[in-house]
């Protein structure tokens, strides 16, 4: 009897481990996070730094994004796509949003080099504390993708 391979989700896509999904992670310029506006969902793409197993994001006070994001359950999502080779990586991360208040906490947040894109007064600092992390790939030759 074969037991079933358990890198590979029933999609065929491989399972990244925590280890692989905090490389990524770490490594991508950009992110998504998601979070409730108005009672609806909203992304919003926020260039970012993992700190530890959590992922740190700079805004405004008084963004939607910072008031969203106050004691709630977030998403966070990386990617990265090869279309040409039809292959690519996603790595999502679920946990608790939080402003960062602590003046010495926050001191540590300043060192980071974490420098915001957008224009304006960002010194309000996001805390994402990961609870889940996942990732899957696209592996560049999976069977039945072949171009033609």
């Amino acid at each position: 009897m074969t037991t079933p391979d358990t890198s590979t989700d029933n999609a065929g896509l491989e399972i990244l481990g925590r280890d692989e999904c905090l490389r990524l992670l770490a490594a991508a310029p950009l992110g998504r996070i998601v979070f409730t506006h108005n009672a609806l969902p909203a992304v919003q793409p926020v260039n970012f730094v993992v700190y530890g197993m959590d992922i740190v994001i700079r805004t405004s006070a008084t963004s939607r994004l910072a008031s969203a994001t106050r004691d709630t359950v977030v998403a966070f999502e990386v990617d990265d796509f090869d279309v040409d080779a039809r292959a690519g990586w996603s790595v999502t991360v679920v946990g608790n949003g939080r402003a960062v208040t602590d003046p010495e906490e926050r001191a540590d947040l300043e060192r980071l080099p974490l420098h915001p894109w957008a224009p304006g007064d960002r010194s309000h600092f996001i805390r994402v504390e990961t609870k889940v992390i996942t990732g899957r790939r696209i592996p560049k030759e999976t069977p039945g993708t072949a171009a033609g």
